[in-house]
C-alpha cells in the first residue's frame, strides 16, 4: 500500500518535472529566437546607420558639387560682363537647424591685391544683377531632377550700366548655346532686345497695346 502511494507520488513528481522541463525548453527556444531577432535588428540598425552616413556624405558631396558649379558659372558671368578678375564665392554657415549661404565677390579692381566684398559693395547693383541672373541659370542647370523649359526673365541687368549691357547680351547668348535653353525676356533695353532671335516691340497707342514682331540674325 505504501509502495503504491509512493509510486503515485513519484509519477506525479515525474509528470510535473516533465511539464516544467517542457516549459523551460519552450522558454529557452523563445529566448533563442528573441536573441536571434535582437542580433538581426542590431545588424539592420548598423546598416541603417551606414546608409544614413552615406546619405549625409552624398548630400555633402552634392552640395559641394553644386556650390562649385554655381561659383564657376557666376564667376564666368562676372568676368564676361565686366571684363575683370572677379571671383564669386559661396560660404555656408550652419545656424540652428539650417544652413545659410553667404555670397561674396573678390577682385583686384585693377590693383595688386584681391579684395573680397559683399556683392553690393563690388560695383553697385550691376554686379548684383549679374549674380542674380547667373544664379538662376546655375540653379536650373544643377537641379535634380532637371528642370525643363525656357528661362524667363523680367528686366535682366536693369541696374547694369550701359557700357556693360552688350556683355550681358553676350552672356545670355552663351547660356542659350551652352545649355540649349531658350531665353524669354521682357526688357526696355534695346541692346538686349536686339540680341534675341525673335523680338516683339510693344507700344501703347490710344490706350491699346500694339505689338510689332521681327526676326533678326542671331550670332
Amino acid at each position: 500500500m505504501e509502495y503504491r502511494v509512493l509510486k503515485r507520488s513519484v509519477d506525479r513528481f515525474r509528470d510535473d518535472l516533465n511539464q516544467r522541463k517542457g516549459r523551460r525548453d519552450n522558454l529557452l527556444e523563445q529566448k533563442r529566437r528573441k536573441e536571434e531577432r535582437i542580433a538581426e535588428l542590431k545588424r539592420e540598425v548598423d546598416k541603417l546607420r551606414q546608409v544614413a552616413r552615406l546619405f549625409v556624405l552624398a548630400g555633402e558631396y552634392a552640395r559641394q558639387e553644386s556650390k562649385e558649379t554655381m561659383e564657376r558659372l557666376v564667376t564666368n558671368a562676372l568676368k564676361m560682363v565686366f571684363q575683370g578678375d572677379h571671383v564669386f564665392h559661396i560660404d555656408f554657415e550652419e545656424r540652428a537647424d539650417r544652413s545659410e549661404a553667404e555670397f561674396t565677390v573678390s577682385s583686384s579692381y585693377g590693383g595688386n591685391q584681391m579684395v573680397q566684398n559683399d556683392p553690393y559693395d563690388s560695383r553697385g547693383g550691376g554686379v548684383v544683377d549679374v549674380i542674380s541672373l547667373a544664379l538662376r541659370v546655375a540653379m536650373l542647370e544643377t537641379s535634380r531632377p532637371p528642370l525643363e523649359g525656357p528661362l524667363i526673365l523680367d528686366e535682366p541687368g536693369k541696374h547694369v550700366s550701359e557700357q556693360y549691357v552688350r556683355q550681358v547680351a553676350e552672356f545670355l547668348n552663351a547660356v542659350c548655346n551652352s545649355f540649349d535653353r531658350q531665353v524669354i525676356m521682357v526688357t526696355h533695353n534695346q541692346h538686349l532686345a536686339d540680341a534675341g532671335a525673335t523680338s516683339y516691340h510693344v507700344e501703347i497707342k490710344n490706350g491699346e497695346s500694339v505689338v510689332y514682331g521681327r526676326t533678326t540674325a542671331f550670332d
